[in-house]
């Protein structure tokens, strides 16, 4: 048949005036029932999905005169989900939800261990079509919603996710989950808690944060978030990590948060990594393989030359570093060579000027990194795709988790916890 559907059929203007409403998942919907069409999951999004299925078949034969039928439709939507870098794992052992999912960094990270990644939520439209690029999955958008949430199956064993760090108004350690009202983790509890209260409680939590959360509210944010999984009934434990002791040339300092239902009677310990001398920081017997990298491990051959900054940029940056080490607040550009053991930390703001990270160039002004060159520094594989401008992509990777380091950890919760 040489008609081709796409599950970008959904976005059509036409279709969109014809058949969507304010809140529309369709894609989510369409996409999640797709990879999980070969198990049990499917059962989940089937009755939207078919719903869906049918609007997108009807609008075809309508608007441009075809034939199609359900059937056809459906092998072409299944053949384009799955014929992705990063499809899921056939044999895999547990499976898993990705709560704001950024560009899949959890995924890849727990599909590499195993996972089956059975949803999937993220609000910002570029970063779904990265993940979309990468996956094959739509994520469904904001999870604070009712018409969200409602599509989180049950029976699913890890909830993982890097959400965003937001003050609670009334972190009185008294109410439990109620004291993250207004707040995004708010809703990661109340996720844990319908799971627990219909019987299907999720065995582990894994969470990533700024290490600023640690102090953050004077540190009744972290504490309120720990008491809230204990009275949930989970026991915690939280450590900071750094990207540059997990093979990753970048100083970046996370707080990861583990938190496994009580009933386990077990412990858990952090993998620490190794330092720049190839010591072990923690030693625990099948320590996942890490190994000691330096900037010209992430860096390609031949950068565009629209990477090097421009004469009147790199002259701001000289300037304004004067006049912060003046006030002696040591804040200003950092470059770094292709020896150096790291970088510092690669942000959302990366796109602006580069200021963070500037490559160091002979007989140039220096360079900032390219968008693989980004990728390569949160540890991402090279097949991974950058279906974005340059600009959305130093945000999603500077939003983004190191890679390794959420493996290493995942790999430790599986030994030790699941």
């Amino acid at each position: 048949m040489k008609e081709e559907i796409s599950i970008d059929e959904f976005d059509g203007k036409k279709f969109k005036i014809r058949f969507v409403e304010e809140e529309d998942n369709r894609k989510a919907v369409i996409t999640h029932y797709l990879h999980n069409y070969h198990n049990g999951v499917k059962k989940h999004y089937e009755k939207e999905a078919i719903e869906y299925l049918n609007q997108i078949v009807r609008y075809k034969n309508e608007e441009e005169e075809l034939n199609y039928v359900s059937d056809v439709a459906l092998q072409q939507l299944l053949f384009e989900v799955e014929n992705v870098p990063f499809p899921t794992p056939e044999n895999y052992t547990f499976k898993f939800i990705d709560l704001f999912a950024g560009i899949g960094g959890f995924r890849l990270a727990l599909q590499n261990l195993g996972g089956k990644c059975v949803f999937t939520s993220e609000w910002d439209e570029y970063a779904k079509k990265t993940y979309r690029a990468n996956f094959g999955e739509t994520p469904f958008g904001d999870i604070t919603k009712e018409s969200t949430k409602s599509f989180i199956p049950d029976n699913f064993n890890v909830l993982c996710g890097g959400f965003p760090c937001q003050p609670f108004s009334n972190a009185g350690l008294k109410k439990g989950f109620e004291d993250t009202r207004g707040t995004l983790f708010f809703d990661v509890a109340d996720i844990i808690n319908r799971k627990k209260e219909n019987g299907n409680p999720i065995d582990i939590i894994f969470l990533e944060n700024v290490k600023g959360l640690k102090n953050h509210d004077k540190g009744k944010t972290l504490k309120t978030i720990v008491k809230t999984l204990n009275t949930l009934g989970y026991e915690v434990k939280t450590e900071t990590l750094n990207s540059r002791n997990f093979g990753i040339p970048q100083n970046r300092e996370r707080i990861f948060i583990v938190a496994w239902l009580k009933n386990k009677n077990k412990d858990f310990n952090f993998p620490l990594g190794i330092n720049e001398k190839e010591e072990i920081i923690y030693k625990k017997e099948d320590l996942i393989n890490i190994k000691t990298t330096k900037v010209r491990d992430i860096l390609i051959k031949n950068p565009e030359e629209k990477y090097t900054i421009s004469d009147k940029l790199y002259a701001g940056h000289i300037r304004r570093r004067k006049e912060h080490k003046e006030k002696g607040n040591g804040f200003g550009f950092s470059s770094v060579n292709e020896n150096s053991q790291y970088t510092s930390t690669i942000s959302a703001r990366y796109y602006k000027d580069g200021s963070e990270i500037l490559i160091e160039q002979k007989d140039l002004n220096p360079r900032k990194l390219t968008p693989r060159e980004a990728a390569n520094l949160q540890g991402y594989p090279s097949k991974y795709i950058i279906p974005v401008s340059d600009n959305q992509a130093y945000k999603q990777f500077g939003n983004s988790v190191s890679v390794p380091v959420i493996q290493a950890v995942f790999n430790e919760i599986k030994k030790q916890l699941l």
